[in-house]
């Protein structure tokens, strides 16, 4: 029998990359454990393509990244961390390969040269006969002869920067010529949309899908990941994207064989009240979490004017419209390859409307509730995409009800699976990557894993939540910034203020709307919050996060055909920031009234992660604060050096003040961090607790079983208000005086969160004598 692992108490990401290797890592490994963290958790190590800063564009499944900082590197990192108590956490990609440089990808390059017959053909998921026997690459541009631009060069064929192999035997006479002869070709990136014969990693060209639901196939890109657990480099894994695999449950099955113990987390976004299938896991990466805890800390009272004042459409019918419009545009070739699969055992002569039925599979997928199915589990989701789709779609009825009728029933020949995957990719793309930068109301709420449309959750709601996720989801991960966030925490805390000061938005728009229009409501609105949550910011950084951010809007400018005009118009929104006198002054002073409550409501969130059911993880340089945005922005330097010092000067005694150093954060992380770690006996259970008296509303409190969260939430409107007054907490459930591990003080009985409060606006109350979470194991 394997011998489980035991869960983290917490655990730490670290980004490696070429700018932040393993070697680097290790040196930040004493500030880690200081902090509080047990486990440190890294970003996917296997050789990726040069200069990689993400590492999910893997390209040699059998060794470290070199780049990263290579074998030897691992095996040092490993150590240190072991020698200090740590153990060691590891995203890894099973789905899909980097094929951005193919000479680079010997798998990949097989292919080309030898077609289907090539030994790696079966590692990925390709439909040759679509093909006409060719693999499709999408990488010439537009014009129609662009195929002139080939020459045969090396004994290879070339494409400007791009690089092919020849075929043995095919050689000799012009280039196009040559190319014709070729396993694959070449054509324009416009016709990926439609015509694109290998399944990709969403709508990412240079990412081809693996098929490592063949044993052999896994057995390839799992080898090293098994050396890495044998030899004990590697305690745990997570899994990126489990969604895009052909059968996650029996891939999840195989790589717990491998794993032979050590815990397996997987990166799963569920859809409201949704569950994972009985997978062996212990659970998810915490976006579920991060979406409760935004909201038990966001005004309900700003929905209707803040809605209003977005001018966005209902949210609906834009996420059924932002699918469907993904769905027939950006992947529709995988769409078609669904309607291949059910068309597969037509019989001669039968006669099939491929249109018709292309149309009835967007349009189920477009329906599709949550991400995907795992049929016969999620049987409930078809049903409801269905009579949704129908609904919507009465002229489809009859091949609706033909595909939904042929993808329920898994089997070999089934397009089951193939729907399943796509489906996940439509949502994916619809909505997170569209729909999210059209519905600005509160940008807050537009993260990954949350559902914009609801606005606010009530504190007993929340209460009732943590208590189903100990039950049920008890060791999976919690986050408050991830490197797929839209926004980092501190950002999402300020802008959450804003629905607590509707109106005092209303002004700021009108009034930097008399000086600087762009002509698109809804994507202004998002720019200038996304502004305010992260000023002050560069404007190099500010420029390219409204770039990015209107290109996957997609409405005004796009990826695929931007227009310039519009861009330019953008460009200046956001000089103005910075140059035009009244815009900044209108910037500064609204940044001004969020900055105070965005601090509490940024340590409250983080106290409440930090302590709710669940394994909290920690982003690199969260401990401070981050206000950053859209990645690549959230993948900047972490100024490590910084934090070290804040802690140490915390652990001398220090009550840092709540100021721009972020030193407070620091305080709060390290305390909380540190007892899950030291006193896991105080984290066993989940009771909500109740304030008494007129600002009662304004309190998140609940006792792990000895150790007390208290946040404050709303904190704008509490100060309006006057702030506490004679509102009380009842402690006396909670055993005796307590001390807040924060401040130092002591309370027990019918508490007055006056004084609870007095100097930070959240409290961990913990039993006095408990040692003190200030004291790090070496000095104990």
């Amino acid at each position: 029998m394997p011998v489980s692992t035991p869960p983290p108490s917490s655990t730490y990401r670290l980004q490696i990359s070429p700018a932040f290797t393993l070697r680097d890592a290790a040196q930040v490994l004493d500030h880690v454990h200081r902090l509080g963290a047990d486990w440190v958790y890294l970003s996917p190590l296997l050789q990726a393509e040069h200069g990689s800063m993400h590492g999910y564009d893997v390209i040699d499944h059998s060794r470290v990244d070199a780049e990263r900082g290579g074998p030897e590197a691992l095996r040092d990192f490993s150590a240190a961390a072991h020698e200090r108590g740590l153990r060691v956490l590891v995203d890894i990609v099973p789905n899909h390969m980097g094929v951005a440089t193919p000479q680079d990808n010997a798998w990949w390059w097989d292919v080309l040269t030898h077609g289907a017959e090539a030994e790696h053909a079966p590692f990925f998921d390709i439909d040759w006969a679509f093909g006409g026997g060719r693999l499709r690459l999408p990488i010439l541009g537009d014009d129609p002869a662009e195929l002139d631009a080939l020459r045969v060069e090396d004994g290879e064929l070339r494409y400007y920067d791009h690089r092919f192999p020849i075929a043995p035997g095919t050689a000799g006479g012009s280039a196009r010529e040559v190319h014709d002869r070729q396993h694959y070709e070449l054509m324009s990136w416009r016709r990926a949309d439609d015509e694109l014969n290998y399944r990709r990693f969403f709508a990412v060209n240079t990412l081809a899908g693996l098929r490592v639901e063949d044993e052999r196939v896994f057995d390839a890109t799992h080898a090293e990941i098994g050396r890495w657990l044998r030899e004990g480099l590697v305690d745990g894994l997570r899994v990126d994207h489990p969604d895009g695999l052909r059968e996650p449950g029996e891939y999840l099955e195989r790589l717990a064989r491998l794993a032979d113990g050590a815990p397996v987390w997987v990166e799963k976004i569920l859809e409201g009240d949704e569950r994972t299938p009985d997978w062996p896991i212990d659970g998810t990466t915490g976006y579920d979490a991060l979406g409760l805890v935004d909201r038990v800390l966001t005004d309900p009272a700003g929905e209707r004017e803040l809605t209003a004042l977005a001018d966005a459409p209902e949210w609906t019918a834009l996420v059924r419209e932002r699918k469907r419009a993904v769905a027939d545009g950006i992947l529709r070739s995988e769409v078609l390859r669904v309607v291949r699969e059910l068309t597969a055992g037509t019989e001669a002569g039968e006669s099939v409307d491929a249109g018709r039925l292309a149309d009835a599979v967007a349009e189920l997928a477009a329906a599709f509730p949550v991400y995907r199915s795992y049929l016969p589990f999620g049987a409930e989701h078809l049903r409801e995409a269905l009579d949704a789709a129908t609904a919507s779609r009465p002229d489809l009825a009859d091949a609706l009800t033909t595909v939904a009728a042929s993808v329920s029933a898994p089997g070999a020949s089934s397009p089951t699976r193939r729907f399943e995957q796509t489906t996940g990719a439509i949502m994916a793309k619809g909505v997170e990557d569209n729909a999210f930068y059209r519905y600005p109301r509160l940008v807050s709420l537009t993260e990954v894993g949350g559902e914009p449309d609801v606005f606010a959750v009530p504190v007993d709601a929340f209460h009732r939540r943590q208590g189903a996720r100990l039950a049920s989801l008890p060791h999976s991960l919690t986050a408050l910034t991830t490197h797929d966030t839209k926004r980092s925490e501190d950002t999402r805390a300020r802008v959450a203020v804003l629905a607590e000061l509707p109106e005092r938005w209303a002004a700021f728009l009108g009034a930097v709307r008399e000086s600087v229009v762009l002509g698109d409501g809804p994507l202004e609105d998002l720019l200038w919050q996304s502004i305010i949550g992260a000023w002050p910011a560069s404007r190099e950084r500010l420029q390219a996060y409204a770039l990015k951010a209107a290109r996957e809007a997609g409405d005004s400018t796009s990826w695929t055909d931007p227009d310039s005009a519009f861009e330019e118009r953008m460009a200046a929104l956001v000089d103005a920031a910075f140059d035009d006198d009244r815009v900044r002054s209108e910037v500064e002073a609204i940044a001004a009234i969020v900055e105070g409550p965005g601090a509490s409501n940024g340590l409250a969130a983080k106290l409440i992660q930090l302590t709710v059911p669940g394994v909290p993880d920690v982003y690199q340089g969260t401990e401070r604060w981050d206000r950053s945005l859209v990645d690549p922005d959230n993948r900047r330097p972490v100024e490590f050096d910084a934090a070290e010092a804040l802690l140490a000067h915390v652990d001398e005694g220090w009550l840092p003040p709540i100021d721009s150093s972020g030193a407070a954060k620091v305080l709060v992380v390290s305390r909380a961090l540190r007892l899950r770690r030291d006193r896991p006996d105080l984290f066993v259970s989940y009771r909500g607790l109740t304030a008494d008296g007129p600002a009662a509303g304004h309190l998140v409190a609940f006792d792990r079983g000895g150790a007390v969260t208290l946040a404050t939430r709303l904190p704008y409107g509490l100060a309006a208000a006057g702030g506490w007054g004679d509102t009380t907490v009842d402690l006396g459930g909670s055993g005796g005086m307590l001390r807040d591990a924060l401040s130092g003080r002591e309370h027990e009985g019918h508490a007055r969160l006056a004084d609870v409060f007095a100097q930070y606006p959240v409290a961990l109350l913990v039993p006095v004598g408990t040692a003190r979470a200030s004291e790090t194991e070496e000095d104990r």
